[in-house]
């Protein structure tokens, strides 16, 4: 009878001092006492079916696996009260708890206040606070003291910044991750990658890096391969071979020799800008094809100048292509000369280099060369253009 009446005041000193105008108003049900825990596991299992859409099998499962038992609404029903307090609808409920069951059972007072007032205390707005933990509740699942505060500084020492680290953490879920990140990291450092280029990572989201099982096999490929772990193209080509499964990697590569390329002239691409393999089939596609069917120029160029694959057709290559092919239809530009040239270097560079310095040709240029911009890329060439005649002047 103690152990019943101790439950009991358990139960109502954490309701009543969460929300502590529950005193004044009367609980729409009764309070019910059970014995046993199958019999209040039994009651979890109702409560699941009844009001989270659970099938009965699954409902005893989730019960049986997370270990839910309470043997009345009180339970589950200030939990829900205690999310509803803090900006989460319904419905965002609904899907926390169908990913993380176990939330009906805990002390939110306990075990999710404190880690949403140190996400406050870091500049997380409550907003973004429903808004993060709704998509991912598992976020709540690990420890402040020995998961959580030490994932945060240990990213925060590389980011410095705690919208950076905010970011980071959310858009990898590392707090689930912490004591992986952390051995991971190290052995980063012990082979001799900058603390540069683990930021980078970092900041980049790259979290198919920082989880992998294998990073002592994964760095030693990447050397392989001819990267130094002192250059930032050593992150990228790590970035590149873990989100690009072998199947994928190899179609790619074989996309890129159906446009000519060799083996060699692969492995040098990729040693020059390992972000080539981060794009799409059907961005190289369209690239190979404007540049050798269109532009009727020689793919093995682009092996100088891998970077292109990542940049816009719309804003970048399609008007400044049309800007070289006038270029060269009126005698202006020598077909010798590089064909990257332009379409890698700074807009305001473009302009001055390729367009404005040839006085007589120059509106029709930025006319050819505004064609295939957006409304917001015109209005940053024309500010562009200006400031260049300016200097020009």
């Amino acid at each position: 009878m103690f152990n019943k009446l101790l439950c009991l005041k358990c139960v109502t000193s954490t309701a009543t001092s969460c929300y502590p105008f529950i005193q004044n108003y009367p609980l729409p049900f009764s309070l019910r006492f059970f014995t046993t825990t199958s019999k209040s596991r039994s009651f979890a299992v109702s409560y699941l079916t009844d009001n989270f859409g659970f099938s009965p099998d699954s409902a005893s499962k989730i019960s049986n696996s997370y270990n839910i038992c309470f043997q009345t609404p009180e339970k589950p029903e200030s939990v829900i009260m205690f999310f509803r307090n803090r900006g989460f609808s319904n419905s965002q409920i609904n899907q926390m708890v169908r990913k993380v069951p176990w939330l009906l059972s805990c002390d939110p007072c306990k075990r999710v206040l404190p880690k949403f007032d140190f996400l406050l205390s870091k500049g997380v707005s409550s907003s973004e606070i429903v808004d993060q933990v709704s998509k991912n509740p598992g976020i709540l699942g690990p420890s402040l003291k020995n998961h959580i505060v030490p994932t945060y500084e240990l990213i925060y020492k590389f980011l410095q910044s705690d919208a950076k680290t905010v970011g980071c953490i959310f858009g990898n879920s590392f707090f689930s991750y912490g004591d992986r990140l952390a051995r991971n990291i190290r052995l980063l450092q012990e082979n001799g990658v900058r603390e540069s280029n683990i930021a980078r990572l970092l900041g980049n989201r790259s979290k198919e890096v920082f989880i992998s099982n294998d990073m002592v096999k994964l760095v030693k490929e990447v050397k392989d391969l001819g990267f130094d772990p002192s250059k930032t193209t050593f992150a990228v080509a790590m970035m590149a071979l873990k989100r690009t499964s072998p199947s994928m990697w190899k179609e790619k590569v074989d996309t890129f020799k159906k446009w000519g390329w060799s083996d060699e002239a692969f492995s040098e691409a990729f040693r020059r800008h390992p972000h080539c393999m981060l794009t799409s089939i059907e961005k190289i596609n369209v690239v190979m094809n404007l540049w050798v069917n269109q532009l009727g120029w020689d793919a093995l160029d682009l092996v100088r100048g891998p970077k292109i694959f990542g940049l816009s057709m719309e804003k970048t290559l399609v008007p400044r292509a049309r800007v070289v092919q006038h270029l060269l239809a009126k005698g202006l530009r020598n077909n010798s000369t590089s064909f990257l040239t332009p379409f890698w270097v700074s807009e305001k560079v473009f302009l001055e280099k390729f367009v404005t310095c040839f006085k007589e040709e120059s509106r029709q240029l930025l006319k050819l060369y505004q064609e295939k911009v957006s409304v917001r890329g015109k209005e940053e060439v024309g500010a562009a253009w200006c400031s260049s005649q300016m200097v020009n002047s």
